[in-house]
């Protein structure tokens, strides 16, 4: 089975805020001996269903941004892999590493920290309508997001909503970031002139009682 190797940087960028990359403060500290994480992709569909798999990788030499490395686990599905086979790669692909990164704890504050989001969110992609509640316990943001779209009786069933992370929603539109820790209650709705989020002064809470 053919395999390539899969560019970290690139998935980083359609999902910034769930996809871990790791920062310029550690990869520029690799050096022979460390050892970071590739994404190994099978060229072609694999019976099981899965893509590929996530191995470490011992460095051996470092040349600017190339690499020669060793890998340092036992594939499970790329036939055509072993271990301690030599690999070449390059800062792109890398998507992990086993130094110290200062700059994870945004990451996990991304992935660790929940919001509630109306599945016709998830189905559009789209939201436009945020409010915010008492939170329930400390992972929770106390933000509910709507589509805008829901349909009369939606917001009565709990099913027709999720738990996610708020990087999830920050993926989507990271301008919220900027009121993200804004007072409880709030709430604010997206412009259609301008697409940008404005508070609501005077929303009517009693709807939610």
């Amino acid at each position: 089975m053919k395999w390539k190797l899969d560019r970290a940087v690139d998935l980083h960028k359609e999902s910034p805020y769930t996809f871990y990359l790791p920062s310029d403060y550690v990869l520029n500290q690799l050096k022979a001996g460390d050892l970071v994480k590739l994404i190994f992709m099978a060229e072609e569909p694999l019976d099981n269903g899965y893509e590929g798999e996530r191995m470490w990788v011992e460095i051996l030499e470092r040349n600017g941004s190339e690499f020669r490395g060793k890998l340092m686990n036992k594939p499970h599905y790329l036939e055509s892999l072993h271990y301690g086979d030599l690999i070449h790669f390059n800062l792109v692909h890398i998507c992990d590493t086993q130094l110290d990164d200062p700059y994870a704890m945004d990451m996990d504050y991304y992935l660790e920290q929940k919001v509630t989001v109306s599945n016709d969110v998830l189905s559009r992609n789209e939201f436009n309508l945020m409010l915010r509640f008492e939170p329930y316990d400390d992972s929770d943001l106390g933000w509910v997001f709507f589509s805008g779209h829901e349909e009369d009786g939606f917001n009565a069933d709990a099913n027709n909503f999720q738990f996610i992370s708020v990087g999830k929603m920050l993926n989507m539109d990271d301008s919220i970031l900027a009121f993200i820790n804004d007072t409880v209650p709030c709430a604010y709705e997206r412009e259609r002139e301008t697409a940008k989020f404005v508070r609501i002064e005077n929303y009517d809470w009693s709807i939610h009682e």
